[in-house]
């Protein structure tokens, strides 16, 4: 941050009251979380939809003794070490893993909460360091952590985690900037780490600002080349905490990414998710336009109500991503004080007030012209949603509603000209007008009438706080000043942006993602698989059209689903199964030309058995036929179908041929009389058969006895599974003539496999499965997933690709 002027200060930073003051931002921050710590409520959503399976697999795996990398209980099998949103890498959630094998709601609603409070406390911690008044650090403190998207949005984990290592990267960088500290630099390249692990649009315009506000500091200096010297050190350090902590996640999702089912997103596509300008009134009026209530209230913009009086917007927005609210006493101060009035271009903050305006233009996105510009940035294509950096612009916005307020305590601020008061009452009254003829317009006054009111009555309170803390404050009364506006910003945010649908819902809700549920739609799933399981099955299941929480169920009861929750798939995967970002609704549910509806092949060859829906399974396949698939069970949730043609997980075949697989994945079409009980296809030339048992050292097998094959043989022989776990499964073979096993999971180039000890080569079959030529006789076959050293061969590739033309 830029260095701070003096004549600002309120006293040396070793008499500023850091305890007091810390002591009463975690009192106001019980107070606020209160509602989630206690368990009447769990923060929803996608919180619990994505990343509470995500936690209790990470602690299952952990205390079973088995490897999280790679988890079967979701799209047939997926790569969570390159995963952003497993939560391997987030350190508040791989401690209570490590901790907690079975983590409750709490405890993942704490982590997030608890993160929030720790970026609060760390601008705290860069008010005392410029010894700005400690009411100043409350302000700031509650309106990171209770504001804006950090309120409304606190269902999405990984952005929510990104932003409070955004505020703990800035409070680390300033000390190491103003200290020329290799220690603080080190510590906050190690934090800004574990940002970037995010890999959400948060993390990346966190770098950009906080890589800004660094130029800014360095260039404002009074002796700019000495502050770039100083600062040379402090910043290599934390290049190298950064490297240390991110280099080799990143590159494993970026490899990931590039066989992923994420494209590149245009500037179009990018536009939709922008936040229109109507939004930037609940700055002012939290709830205007009904965000927090039932749907159908909700009348802001994209909602049908707005479009059928403004007409279409070509927006992609949820109703909880355009909230801007930090409370009335920053809002009002940085709209009179600062920009009225012009506080906001003072030396020690124009860097801070720059970095806000040009986030809300990126977040305004094709309401501006500036977003084509912004958009242009390295990493920006990535990401969909313009209105995401709204949880950035509320982290700048609160440190800039801080700083005033620190004036104002001060008797700092600029006083009023009588022209700038009357702009200052026009704004105000001017927003509440807007705010009027927006909801009489739309015809929805009845639902803007409680927020509108609310606001005024808040406005009263945030003024009446403000008197009464300044006057505190200039009797010399910092702690009790301060007192006073946390009580009173404590109040504004608690009724304004407090629990809603968007943010809270009863725990009982999500029972189902409880580990120890007894949901009878899971429990006849285990119930049944466990039937059937055998010495070479293991029978898939899909969860689809249930409810918007219920696909990654799997994660958290152990069930190999076909499906799941998540933004990110194997590409290879969504191809040829249709599986989308999730299936709450039975019309989300599609198929693909490779696997039309479930009665096909490749739902035969995947060993879907069961298939449980919300509705009946006609509605979701319209192509099934009577007897296609057989109801066993109508449970509360769901009605359960079985499959009876679904194949094993390991097969056994002595014939191979080349397919062309693109052209199967496009077509639909298996190559005519192809049978996976007997045929294996590759994708290349087929690799020999070993002949001689005696030439590896292996005994040769016997011959199947004749008759009828128990389960898990043929006549070429027999395989079985011997282990099956996350990263590991092992495989009994006997094959008297050699031939091919086929492991019916998802093929991925970091799985590598072994023939008794020694590696072989792992084969695509079938376009989406894995399989190895086993020699003649009895063998163990280890299929082992190794994503470093795939990563590691995967880069020597590009590398000698890269010099072979260059």
């Amino acid at each position: 941050m830029p260095p701070h002027d003096a004549s600002d200060t309120l006293t040396t930073p070793s008499r500023w009251p850091l305890a007091a003051v810390a002591a009463i931002v975690i009192l106001a921050w019980v107070s606020l979380s209160w509602p989630w710590l206690s368990g009447m409520v769990t923060i929803p959503w996608d919180a619990k939809a994505h990343f509470q399976p995500q936690l209790q697999f990470l602690a299952e795996a952990w205390h079973s003794g088995r490897s999280p990398f790679w988890t079967p209980y979701v799209f047939a099998g997926s790569p969570q070490i390159a995963d952003p949103q497993s939560l391997i890498f987030s350190p508040p959630f791989a401690l209570i893993a490590a901790l907690e094998p079975v983590p409750g709601f709490r405890l993942g609603d704490g982590a997030v909460l608890g993160t929030l409070l720790a970026g609060a406390l760390a601008f705290v911690v860069i008010f005392r360091d410029r010894g700005w008044h400690p009411t100043g650090a409350v302000v700031a403190a509650l309106a990171f952590a209770f504001g804006a998207a950090a309120a409304w949005r606190i269902q999405h984990i990984g952005q929510v985690l990104s932003l409070g290592y955004f505020a703990i990267t800035l409070a680390l960088i300033a000390r190491a900037l103003e200290r020329g500290s290799i220690g603080y630099g080190f510590a906050a390249g190690l934090v800004a780490g574990f940002m970037v692990l995010g890999r959400d649009q948060v993390a990346l315009l966190g770098v950009y600002v906080l890589a800004g506000l660094v130029i800014a500091a360095i260039a404002m200096a009074p002796r700019p080349w000495q502050a770039l010297k100083t600062s040379l050190l402090p910043l290599l350090a934390g290049a190298v905490g950064a490297l240390l902590v991110a280099t080799v996640p990143i590159l494993l999702t970026a490899v990931l990414a590039e066989g992923s089912n994420r494209p590149a997103i245009d500037l179009i596509g990018a536009g939709k998710g922008s936040l229109h300008p109507a939004a930037l009134l609940t700055g002012l009026f939290a709830n205007l336009y009904g965000a927090a209530g039932p749907l159908e209230n909700f009348w802001g913009a994209p909602s049908p109500a707005f479009e059928a009086r403004f007409g279409p917007q070509d927006l992609y927005l949820a109703r909880n991503m355009s909230q801007l609210y930090l409370g009335l006493i920053p809002m009002g101060l940085i709209l009179t004080i600062g920009v009225v009035r012009g506080a906001l271009l003072r030396r020690e903050i124009v860097a801070l007030s720059v970095a806000a305006l040009l986030v809300l233009i990126f977040a305004l996105g094709r309401f501006t012209p500036g977003f084509r510009l912004l958009f242009e940035l390295p990493g920006i294509s990535f990401y969909r949603r313009p209105a995401d950096a709204l949880f950035i612009l509320g982290a700048l916005l609160a440190l800039l509603g801080g700083y005033l307020t620190h004036l104002v305590m001060t008797d700092a601020a600029p006083r009023a000209k009588p022209w700038q008061r009357v702009v200052e009452a026009a704004i105000f009254t001017g927003a509440l007008g807007l705010a009027l003829w927006l909801a009489w317009t739309v015809g929805r006054l009845s639902v803007a009438a409680v927020p509108l009111v609310t606001a005024l009555l808040c406005g009263v309170l945030a003024m009446g706080g403000l008197v009464a803390a300044r006057g505190l404050a200039l009797r010399g009364s910092g702690l009790a000043a301060a007192i006073v506006l946390a009580a009173t910003l404590t109040v504004d945010l608690s009724v304004n942006n407090g629990p809603s649908e968007s943010t809270a819902l009863p725990a009982q809700d999500y029972d189902v993602l409880r580990a120890d549920s007894t949901n009878e739609t899971i429990a006849l799933l285990k119930s049944e698989t466990a039937a059937t399981a055998g010495p070479d099955r293991r029978d898939r299941i899909e969860l689809a059209g249930i409810g918007f929480h219920w696909p990654n169920a799997s994660l958290v009861h152990r069930l190999d689903n076909t499906l799941g929750y998540n933004p990110l798939r194997l590409g290879i995967y969504s191809k040829a199964t249709g599986a989308g970002d999730h299936v709450a609704l039975p019309d989300q549910r599609t198929f693909s030309p490779l696997m039309p509806g479930y009665r096909s092949l490749l739902a035969d060859m995947l060993g879907l058995r069961f298939i449980a829906t919300g509705v009946p399974v006609e509605q979701i396949d319209k192509a099934l036929k009577p007897g296609d698939l057989t109801l066993i069970a109508r449970t509360p949730d769901a009605y359960v179908y079985e499959n009876p043609r679904a194949l094993p997980r390991v097969l056994l075949v002595t014939k191979a041929e080349t397919a062309d697989f693109d052209a199967i994945l496009a077509t639909g079409q298996w190559p005519s009389g192809f049978d996976p009980r007997r045929t294996v296809l590759l994708d290349r030339a087929l690799p020999p058969l070993p002949r001689d048992p005696l030439a590896t050292g292996r005994p040769a097998g016997t011959a199947a006895p004749a008759g009828a094959n128990p389960p898990g043989q043929s006549p070429a022989g027999s395989v079985r599974i011997a282990d099956y776990g996350t990263t590991e499964v092992t495989l009994r073979v006997e094959a008297p003539q050699g031939g091919y096993v086929v492991l019916n999971d998802v093929w991925h180039p970091w799985w590598q496999v072994e023939i008794d000890g020694a590696p072989a080569e792992i084969l695509r079959a079938n376009v989406l499965f894995r399989a190895v030529a086993v020699p003649p006789g009895r063998s163990t076959v280890r299929f082992v997933f190794k994503p470093f050293r795939g990563l590691f061969q995967d880069l020597g590739k590009r590398l000698r690709a890269a010099r072979a033309h260059g």
